[in-house]
């Protein structure tokens, strides 16, 4: 690749810069790897390329410029600087406006490519460019702008000092159309963009083709999304919202659509900070929960309805009718109205006419358009109430149902889609008094025929015959009592569609929704048969097939048990006993939930249940994994069978099933079966059966007070019969027993720690539904039993967990007391438990109990300060609940223990501040700006917290800074997932390339990275230690993998290839056979999760 000094003709020089920006293009990333060649090539290349930005052909100038900037990547910092430079120079020179602009285009080229190394320069570049844009030329200042954008996307924080400037310039150029009045006026209709008045066009004269001022709007607009977008501050710092709501007017489609992204953007920005987690708080007179809205949200909120709605409600119907980039226009609409209903809800109205329904009905329309069309009515039925489109149904109708007929499957697809929600808006499940108003009658008929004619059709796509099933099920759901003698036919073909293995699947849950319809549609005539067929279901090896057979016989089971003959249920039997098994829990819960059903609705089942399913329930309850739904959905069970009052399933004979296994294992050689889940599970249905069965639980009772008393029964025993008291006392009251007392007491001195453990919990279980009789005691034997203290109030947790606010209110003082007496412990298990009541304590009354609290800071010792710092983690719970607004004005003042001179007081209160982060980001993101430094400050090493300690002849490094570290890195990972945007991230990672050097635990912490440069050296001595002893080798390979996902996480970033640094150690694994294997096997772990440029040739 040689130039010549000049070039003997024109075409052949434009030749020549084309086959260079190609060959810089391909072989760009290879010139990292020809380090002989890569500093004359480089040099020799940009000093022509440079030259050539004055030439008098503009076809050789953007060649020039695209060849840049594919070289900008793989030069030198120093070469970068020195175009740079050169560039600034130039510039400053003034030259003529036609040069200028390629020097402006230039420059926003190799900001784009060459990414953040252009931040040191933009102090010069800035001044610059806000100056040619008072300029007098339009393309000129479309150049400025997107260099503007170029410089907002690639540096962002150099960018923060200039950031008002851009946006005022931005917001200055986006209404710059210096050619059309735009006439506000409501009642001059849809036309409101008219030249003046009077103004006769000559051929001398200006034309539309010579205006190029939408280029200047487009830039500027496409600008500001860059600013909306990395910059969500702004969003209450200036007019942005109306400043956009106001270019909805716009006479350009192409600048239109930009501004309709730019403003889709901005309502995305409002919820990029917002969490799955709500806060709430409680109203101060009705107590109701209301969501607390973020600042952004209710500022525009205002902006759009108080100022803004009634030019949208006139501007909204022109542009849903304009021909052009319509599509572009639907699916930039599809997220506002879907997420922000309550702004846009008055613009329906004039939305449908004119928008909706031209695009369906239009002959002119594309397909395309119509299926985007179709898309954004859908989202507009799905998150709006029933009301607001009644009133439309006859003209939204016809228009819909003309696409169902679309010869296009793709429209007629999505159209059925949309008639289906339109059915169900017609007559809703839950009707409202304005929503009942609505008659269906009259478009029940059209609807059918419509839907009938997809239905029976079989040569059509399978997406079309599963949304016609689908859309023909709502309407017998929902509309069924209006087709009369149809609906045996439209049944029989039900039928056929769940005979047929392509479409049984979207069968079965149509039927499902039928059998469950409130208007108890008569199945009668398929039951039979659709019951053998559903049986038959449950033997295929498809998962999706059978939780959704297993939902429909529920639902068919629940509401039309007086149709099914006792002789059709005995497939569907044979079939569920291999499915109740730990191997997919969802599918056993979900199995049970059926046999409940069958228990309550078909007594006559229960002979077959006990003789098949049985046996897998009890092996079932003895797992391990046995917990949350398919537990609860066994004590139902269970309690059915008992109150079948079935001779063979009695109270007894259930019990001995429950407790046998236990009885079986007394042998040493069978004591490891049963695992420890299985106690507790067994002791929750013992608690089942006898709420069940009151009758005969006060035996049961006494039988368990005996077991836990005879002190030559097996362990085992012992610690079920004291499960099984706690969970029976939990649900009923046991009373006020000192017997009772005695025997709980008298285990806690047992030498057994399973005995004391599970005494604990028995006695806080008892203490639930007899609060009165055993919280005294409980609080008592704290104070009198020192060395029983951690067991009893473990059993204080167990109340304070289980017990309401109200029915913990009178004890509430007392409580309080007593935990604070404790809060200064040695133990650190003992204040731990402390602080976890305290924490759930102030859950029960948080106006009352958090600024005590809080209060508690500043007269507490260390201990005591970290116990109250661990209380509060426990009371950010991840849900919604009433002392988060409260908690939200008062977590600062706990968060600044981050300063505390206590390590334990500084440890605790980031994970404190981790827990916020993660279940409520909202409660700290509005005081990540002084919370930050404290958290950056705990990631570096402090010798004075290392010290060497004897170990016979050897000394070992003691590191009393280590926890601190490493929770400071768990916060900033959290911090990553949760509350990004208000990181600065280059700040961010200077200390994730600190932590690298650390120690292992800290360096095993997964991280996000984009400082290339900086960070492949670490990652690399890392991952290159030699020498490890044989007692660390697991420790190194679990490093090796962290720094192999890392260098994962880096290669999915997009171009990542065309960073020499990132090239070079790429290059590095692929010529390592060891670190490429491990890499190949890490993607495998991670889901292959990086891009094709990352897939390791280990030639």
């Amino acid at each position: 690749m040689k130039f010549t000094a000049d070039f003997v003709r024109s075409s052949l020089e434009l030749t020549i810069y084309c086959s260079f920006t190609k060959a810089i293009f391909f072989f760009g990333q290879k010139l990292n790897l020809m380090q002989h060649l890569k500093e004359n090539i480089e040099h020799f290349s940009i000093f022509h390329l440079c030259n050539q930005l004055t030439s008098p052909r503009m076809a050789v100038r953007k060649r020039s410029i695209l060849a840049l900037g594919h070289l900008v990547p793989c030069c030198s910092l120093l070469l970068f600087s020195q175009l740079t430079e050169h560039l600034l120079t130039e510039l400053a020179k003034n030259p003529p406006t036609s040069v200028t602009r390629t020097y402006i285009q230039c420059l926003a080229t190799v900001s784009w490519q060459g990414g953040h190394r252009v931040g040191e320069h933009l102090e010069k570049l800035i001044p610059l460019v806000v100056k040619f844009t008072s300029t007098e030329d339009d393309e000129l200042r479309e150049f400025c702008f997107q260099a503007f954008e170029a410089f907002i996307r690639r540096c962002p924080k150099e960018m923060a000092p200039h950031v008002a400037t851009v946006t005022q310039l931005c917001l200055k150029f986006m209404t710059f159309d210096p050619n059309y009045n735009y006439d506000d006026g409501e009642e001059d209709g849809d036309d409101r963009m008219d030249v003046e008045e009077g103004f006769e066009e000559s051929d001398d004269e200006y034309s539309d083709d010579d205006d190029m001022s939408w280029k200047v709007r487009r830039s500027a607009v496409k600008c500001l999304e860059a600013l909306i977008s990395t910059r969500r501050d702004l969003l209450l710092s200036y007019s942005i919202c109306p400043a956009l709501l106001a270019r909805f007017k716009e006479r350009e489609e192409n600048v239109r659509a930009d501004v309709f992204a730019a403003f889709s953007t901005l309502l995305r920005q409002t919820r990029v900070g917002s969490s799955h987690h709500s806060i709430i708080h409680a109203g101060s007179d009705s107590g109701a929960k209301q969501q607390e809205e973020e600042p952004v949200v209710a500022l525009l909120k205002n902006q759009v309805v108080n100022q803004n709605q009634k030019q949208l409600y006139w501007q909204c119907p022109s542009i849903l009718k304009a021909e052009d980039k319509q599509d572009v226009l639907f699916g930039c609409f599809i997220f506002p109205f879907s997420s922000f209903p309550s702004i846009f809800l008055p613009l329906y109205p004039s939305l449908f006419p004119p928008g909706i329904i031209f695009s369906l009905t239009d002959k002119s329309t594309s397909s395309t358009m119509r299926i985007d069309a179709l898309s954004f009515f859908n989202v507009l039925l799905l998150s709006h109430p029933p009301q607001t489109f009644q009133p439309h149904m006859q003209v939204l109708l016809p228009a819909v149902l003309a696409c169902v007929e679309d010869s296009f499957y793709k429209i007629t697809s999505e159209a059925l889609l949309v008639t289906q929600q339109l059915i169900k808006l017609m007559r809703p499940q839950e009707p409202t008094a304005v929503s009942a108003a609505f008659d269906p009658k009259p478009y029940v008929k059209e609807v059918f025929s419509v839907t009938l004619k997809r239905l029976k059709a079989a040569d059509i796509d399978q997406e079309v015959k599963e949304r016609a099933i689908s859309c023909m099920g709502h309407l017998v759901c929902h509309l069924g009592d209006h087709l009369e003698s149809e609906l045996q036919g439209v049944l029989a073909i039900f039928l056929e569609r769940l005979k047929n293995e392509i479409t049984r699947l979207t069968a079965v849950r149509t039927i499902t929704l039928i059998s469950a319809s409130p208007l108890k549609v008569d199945l009668s005539p398929i039951l039979p048969e659709a019951l053998s067929l559903l049986g038959s279901f449950l033997r295929k090896n498809q998962r999706a097939l059978k939780l959704a057979t297993l939902a429909c016989l529920t639902a068919i089971v629940t509401h039309h048990s007086a149709s099914i003959k006792p002789a059709a249920l005995e497939p569907v039997l044979n079939e569920i006993s291999p499915l109740v098994d730990e191997s997919d829990m969802h599918v056993s819960q979900v199995s049970i939930t059926l046999l409940t059903c069958m228990a309550k609705a078909c007594p006559s089942s229960l002979a077959k249940i006990c003789s098949s399913v049985l046996p897998g329930v009890f092996r079932l309850i003895h797992s391990p994994l046995l917990q949350g739904g398919a537990l609860a959905a066994i004590l139902d069970f269970l309690q059915a069978l008992v109150l079948s009052k079935a001779t063979n399933l009695s109270f007894s004979q259930l019990l001995k099933s429950l407790v046998e296994p236990f009885q079986s294992s007394k042998s040493p050689a069978g004591s490891s079966v049963l695992h420890r889940q299985s106690y507790h599970s067994v002791a929750r249905c013992v608690a089942a059966l006898s709420s069940a069965s009151p009758e005969d639980a006060p035996g049961t009772v006494s039988g368990l007070i005996q077991q836990v008393k005879d002190s030559g029964s097996p362990e085992s025993d012992r610690v079920l019969a004291l499960l099984c008291l706690g969970e029976v006392g939990r649900s009923s009251s046991l009373g006020r027993s000192k017997e009772l007392q005695g025997v709980i007491l008298e285990a806690f001195s047992s030498t057994s720690e399973e005995i004391k453990t599970a005494a604990s919990c028995a006695l806080g279980g008892m203490a639930v539904s007899s609060l009165n009789e055993y919280l005294p005691f409980i609080l008592k034997e704290v104070s009198a039993q020192p060395r029983k203290q951690y067991l009893l109030l473990h059993s204080l947790k167990e109340v304070i967990s289980a017990c309401s606010a109200s029915s913990l209110s009178p004890h509430l003082e007392s409580i309080w007391t007593l935990l604070f007496q404790h809060c200064e412990c040695q133990e650190e298990g003992t204040r731990n438990l402390v602080a976890e009541c305290l924490g759930k304590l102030t859950l029960a009354n948080p106006a009352q109990l958090l600024p005590r609290l809080r209060q508690q800071l500043k007269t507490g010792s260390p201990l005591a300060r970290s116990t109250v710092v661990t209380a509060v983690k426990f009371t950010i719970v991840d849900h919604p609940a009433p002392i988060d607004s409260l908690l939200k004005d008062c977590i600062g003042d706990f968060l600044k223990t981050l300063q505390d001179d206590d390590i334990d007081v500084r440890r605790v209160a980031l994970v404190m501040f981790n827990s916020a982060a993660h279940n409520k980001p909202a409660l700290i993101r509005g005081l990540l700006g002084t919370v930050l430094p404290q958290l950056y400050k705990e990631t570096r090493i402090r010798k004075d917290l290392v010290r060497e300690v004897e170990m016979g002849p050897f000394k070992h490094s003691v590191d009393d800074g280590l926890d601190v570290r490493k929770a400071a890195f768990e916060c900033m990972y959290t911090l990553l997932e949760s509350c990004l945007e208000g990181l600065d991230v280059l700040q961010f990672l200077d200390h994730v390339e600190e932590g690298l050097k650390d120690h292992y635990d800290i360096r095993c912490l997964k991280t996000f990275a984009r400082q290339l440069q900086d960070l492949i050296p670490s990652i690399k001595t890392t991952y290159v230690k030699a020498g490890s002893v044989k007692q660390e080798f697991e420790k190194q390979d679990e490093l090796r993998r962290s720094a192999m996902r890392a260098v994962a996480a880096l290669l999915a970033v997009p171009e990542v290839e065309r960073s020499p640094s990132m090239a070079d150690f790429a290059n590095q694994i692929r010529s390592n056979a060891d670190m490429a294997s491990i890499y190949q096997s890490v993607q495998g772990v991670e889901g292959g999760g990086v891009g094709p440029s990352e897939s390791m040739d280990k030639s």
